[in-house]
């Protein structure tokens, strides 16, 4: 590890992330997951929901490497894949229509100012319909993979819903294991809207925004007919995504449906920069 080590702190629609360029390996790969548990501390280092590492690539423009702010390697992030996207057009490392490689797949963005479209690999794992204990009581969910695997539980509030207690259950659910899952708390809301508001594991609280769990939402409230694409997503830190996709071959019934035939999923929003620093060692703790 060389320091000070150069890190730019990037939020998208309130996800935030420390990214940093790794083409040069100036992150040690062998203790990169307690480096980002350590930086990733609120209040005791930078703090932040992830650590992206930019890093070279013989397929693509560039690739990452993504881990959740308990040092957890993830495959993907909606949000953090948006930044990581405008960080690399920013610093010269890739064209404003790029690919870059991710553990869940290729990667394609385009940066248009401050705001990043990205496609996403193609959904899979669609389960309709599963149900769950929490607080004694059953809860109907949904369960789709967009990259990570989300479970979606539409709800009449989730303004008083108590995310961490319930997401934490379903998260750790046996049904979810070994990997488990991100929850995502969904309301209705008119003129083709959706209000997520996101348990994360990894981060094992709730974040702000969730990028893939949005286009988790997204998808399975067009399949059950309350939205139809492009969807907004208002996030919890109140700013908007927005989701495109088709859903081929759809004749209406959300339980027989192939998630394989959803084509051209596109994730939309704001990737802003919020300052730019040095860790010094004792950021480590």
């Amino acid at each position: 590890m060389h320091f000070p080590i150069l890190f730019m702190k990037m939020s998208g629609t309130g996800n935030d992330f420390i990214v940093i360029d790794n083409r040069h390996a100036i992150v040690d790969k062998a203790t990169v997951s307690s480096f980002a548990a350590a930086v990733c501390r609120r209040k005791f280092s930078v703090g932040a929901d992830g650590l992206i590492l930019i890093e070279p690539s013989s397929k693509a423009d560039f690739s990452w490497t993504f881990l959740n702010g308990d040092g957890s390697l993830a495959e993907m992030c909606g949000n953090g894949a948006r930044c990581a996207a405008r960080f690399a057009y920013v610093n010269k490392i890739a064209p404003a229509l790029m690919k870059f490689e991710t553990l869940a797949g290729t990667i394609e963005a385009e940066v248009v100012d401050s705001s990043v479209k990205i496609r996403l690999t193609p959904p899979t794992n669609l389960k309709i319909g599963q149900k769950v204990r929490v607080d004694d009581q059953e809860l109907y969910v949904h369960h789709i993979n967009t990259g990570v695997p989300h479970t979606i539980h539409f709800v009449d509030n989730n303004d008083i819903v108590p995310i961490d207690a319930w997401g934490r259950s379903i998260r750790f659910d046996t049904l979810y294991q070994p990997a488990g899952t991100n929850v995502n708390f969904v309301k209705v809301l008119p003129d083709n809207q959706l209000y997520v508001r996101t348990y994360e594991r990894g981060v094992e609280g709730e974040t702000m925004a969730c990028g893939t769990g949005a286009v988790a939402a997204a998808i399975v409230g067009a399949l059950y007919g309350h939205v139809r694409s492009p969807v907004e997503i208002k996030t919890s830190g109140g700013e908007m995504l927005k989701i495109h996709f088709h859903l081929v071959n759809f004749t209406g019934d959300p339980n027989s449906y192939d998630i394989s035939s959803v084509q051209d999923v596109f994730l939309e929003g704001p990737a802003r920069f919020v300052y730019t620093g040095h860790l010094d060692q004792e950021a480590l703790g």
